[in-house]
């Protein structure tokens, strides 16, 4: 189901559940137009087509006790298909790194990485990051605030160029 077969209430769906993925299914029918039969099928095609990926709640990491959080720029030795697969299945078994990105250009990697205090992500660091098969080089930089932290895509945007293109 690619983005030109999404109709406006789909779109609607989408950035309702995006704002407030926790609303029912009444509620979220009550905002986009419809009854809630024809929208909880809707959720569900959405589900299955995999534009909704899951439900999450959103937590404070720092309210948890994880006082550091940084970024990690990761050059590997090697960028033949299999090493990179084997880094990120690496990175998905790291529990402090919670988010790994593939790049193109003078770094390989990007890891935001999460730790209750600089000492254990020194020791993450030291003993699991750059110690890891095929490391060539990191690099981190420690977050001093977050300034900006929303999760999706912005509809507004989409809607406008929806609406030039048509």
């Amino acid at each position: 189901m690619p983005t030109s077969r999404l109709d406006p209430i789909d779109r609607k769906i989408l950035a309702e559940l995006q704002a407030d993925g926790r609303m029912t299914n009444v509620e979220l029918a009550k905002r986009v137009g419809i009854s809630a039969p024809p929208c909880l099928r809707r959720v569900r095609t959405l589900e299955e087509s995999g534009f909704i990926q899951g439900y999450h709640a959103r937590v404070d990491s720092r309210e948890l006790g994880f006082e550091v959080q940084v970024f990690a720029m990761v050059g590997l030795q090697s960028q033949a298909e299999s090493d990179l697969s084997a880094f990120e299945q690496r990175c998905r078994e790291w529990p402090l790194v919670r988010e790994c990105h593939m790049l193109n250009g003078e770094v390989d990697f990007i890891l935001k990485c999460v730790a209750p205090d600089l000492s254990t992500f020194q020791s993450f660091l030291t003993e699991q990051l750059t110690a890891a098969d095929n490391v060539a080089s990191v690099k981190t930089s420690l977050v001093i605030r977050n300034a900006k932290d929303d999760p999706g895509v912005p509809f507004d945007v989409l809607e406008e160029r929806l609406s030039r293109s048509a």
